[in-house]
């Protein structure tokens, strides 16, 4: 399980293809603190740790990434440089600062607009429509692994406000129209619509 509060920005440093796709990503965690097995959120998609280590001093771990994975989330699209937003699987007492989040991806959402709006930017997603039931206004969605709350809702498109403080500690400040963004709806949401549907 996890927040949705990114705790670091990794970056991709390389992408082997052997039966599954290997990714090594760079952190500034300390590599004594990560276990093999371990869970951690890349883009808010939860993979397991497989390697981990440092050299030249700077610290990386490896997950593998199954193509059902690749199939439902953005990763193909990740490149030697991309940028991953990282979160470590909560532990017991830690704070709940997002809301809860498995790491495990719904689809994509494209970004279809951005504008600034005083210090905050609006961002737009369209996303795909077998989902868009799952998104309420004020309700909360997890993007490449960041907790937002959702502004408004029109169809199968979703606005939300991203802070200053959010676009310095994730990915969004190199956020762009056309980006493809790992979905993963609210577990309450998911829920409430499978009680619904039994009525």
């Amino acid at each position: 399980m996890f927040t949705g509060i990114i705790t670091d920005i990794g970056r991709v440093r390389t992408l082997e293809q052997n039966g599954d796709l290997t990714a090594r990503i760079t952190t500034s965690y300390d590599p004594d603190s990560i276990v093999v097995g371990a869970s951690i959120a890349c883009d808010g998609v939860c993979l397991t740790v497989t390697r981990r280590g440092a050299d030249e001093g700077e610290a990386w771990f490896d997950v593998d990434i199954s193509a059902e994975t690749l199939a439902k989330s953005n990763i193909g699209d990740w490149r030697v440089h991309s940028a991953v937003n990282l979160e470590r699987a909560l532990k017991v007492g830690d704070e709940l600062g997002g809301h809860i989040v498995s790491g495990h991806v719904d689809g994509v959402a494209e970004l279809i607009a951005l504008a600034d709006e005083g210090d905050s930017t609006r961002m737009s997603f369209r996303v795909p429509h077998e989902l868009s039931k799952y998104i309420a206004p004020k309700g909360s969605v997890a993007l490449n692994g960041t907790s937002l709350t959702v502004n408004e809702v029109e169809g199968d498109t979703f606005g939300v406000n991203v802070i200053p403080h959010t676009k310095e500690v994730t990915t969004w400040g190199e956020a762009k129209v056309g980006d493809r963004v790992n979905l993963e709806i609210d577990t309450l949401a998911r829920y409430v619509a499978r009680l619904h549907e039994w009525g």
